[in-house]
């Protein structure tokens, strides 16, 4: 079996490469290698059995050189320092891309939600946020929903943030419930940004939507709001995942009866049946003869081990961090084209952005704004890198760090160094 990759090693791969292309002095960058901030708490939650349970949550701030530090807040039981710490750089990375004027954090709790009641989880957010209260803030670290976190854990962090401050604090957290200051559209930002992603890039390579089929791992809410928006646009949807296994059809599935039944809370596609189905492995609808391929679960899915079994002519990264270094020069070898995470993914911060801008100035848009502000930054931004990508001949994933290591670089120069 081979070895688990290193997501913050990728990323100093990727990092390194693209600063040597642009000829960018190591001094120049030397503290965007490094998290300006690293929090570990540990911390007991009362079980409602009555036993007290240990936990282990994380906040990482990568860098505040272009603005407050931003990022989502995941809960899962793979959670640990080196994927915060990655996840927090491609934050960075996301927001420069976007040119919205953010850092990049991330944070987490190691744990399983799955096998937690309501009370469980609210006492455990709760605890967390006051753990991490002191670094975070509207003007500091703004987190957000990510992995098995929602509206409603937003608004437990929001709340015990303001008790301990005295105050109502809605821009401490984006991605909060709509009556709580949350902002129309972001429920369905990012995976409206992987749809329009997916456009643009068919458009630039002459594939025609309607005509295209799409595989996608991962019917979470990225998944799920992709599948949704991709399945409007007239492509087929070929297959679908989520942790209980994936759905195949060949002649295209039904989407909106898949939404439908996993919109009832526990269900997962194990229990779902539509005629022509047949039932895959998570692994194997990775492999499938498709246009079009968006991971959309977690991290490194599409590895050495995979890639050159990959058929898709074009993958979108919908999850943090997919793909990893190895699997990256396989693909570009095999002449595939890859929309990476960092340009992809980045319809939920930037929403988040707009979020956070409405609460500090008592704005409310609707959502008709929100979508068509969304596609004018998420057009620039997949305009500028294509066209970087193809002066400099490199990979959309080289481009994008291109353009962000300009960015951060060049704010470094402007604010220079202190003291």
């Amino acid at each position: 079996m081979s070895k688990k990759a290193n997501p913050y090693e990728n990323f100093l791969s990727v990092l390194d490469s693209a600063a040597a292309l642009d000829g960018i002095d190591k001094n120049d960058y030397a503290s965007f290698r490094y998290p300006e901030q690293e929090l570990k708490v540990n911390f007991p939650v009362r079980m409602d059995n009555g036993d007290l349970k240990m936990f282990t949550g994380y906040r990482i701030q990568h860098s505040s050189t272009r603005g407050p530090c931003k990022g989502g807040i995941r809960f899962h039981p793979n959670v640990d320092m080196d994927e915060v710490r990655a996840l927090s750089a491609w934050m960075t990375i996301k927001c420069a891309v976007a040119n919205i004027p953010y850092g990049g954090a991330k944070g987490g709790i190691t744990c399983d939600p799955s096998q937690m009641s309501k009370g469980e989880l609210e006492r455990m957010t709760r605890r967390y946020a006051a753990m991490i209260a002191p670094i975070i803030g509207p003007h500091k670290d703004i987190p957000a929903p990510d992995v098995n976190t929602n509206a409603e854990v937003m608004g437990w962090i929001m709340d015990t943030y303001s008790m301990l401050n005295g105050h109502s604090t809605p821009a401490v957290v984006t991605g909060k419930p709509i009556a709580l200051g949350g902002s129309e559209g972001r429920n369905e930002a990012t995976g409206r940004g992987i749809m329009l992603n997916t456009l643009y890039i068919c458009q630039k390579l002459g594939i025609d939507i309607k005509a295209a089929t799409v595989t996608i791992q991962g019917m979470g809410n990225v998944g799920s709001v992709t599948a949704k928006l991709l399945d409007k646009e007239g492509a087929k949807i070929l297959a679908v995942s989520d942790v209980s296994g994936g759905i195949y059809n060949e002649s295209g599935l039904n989407i909106p009866a898949i939404l439908e039944y996993l919109s009832v809370k526990g269900n997962l596609l194990s229990g779902y049946n539509e005629d022509g189905m047949k039932r895959i492995s998570n692994e194997e609808l990775l492999t499938l003869d498709t246009t079009i391929l968006i991971p959309a679960a977690l991290e490194n899915q599409i590895n050495k081990d995979n890639a050159d079994k990959i058929k898709a002519k074009v993958i979108v990264e919908g999850a943090n961090g997919p793909t990893t270094i190895e699997a990256d020069e396989i693909l570009d070898k095999k002449g595939v084209v890859l929309v990476p995470d960092i340009l992809a993914n980045s319809g939920g911060v930037i929403v988040s952005y707009f979020e956070w801008v409405q609460n500090l100035q008592s704005f409310e848009w609707t959502e008709e704004e929100v979508n068509s502000k969304l596609a004018r930054k998420m057009s620039k931004a997949f305009e500028n890198v294509y066209g970087i990508a193809k002066e400099k001949n490199v990979s959309l994933r080289t481009g994008a760090y291109l353009i962000a290591l300009k960015s951060v670089v060049d704010t470094t120069k402007l604010r220079g160094i202190w003291p």
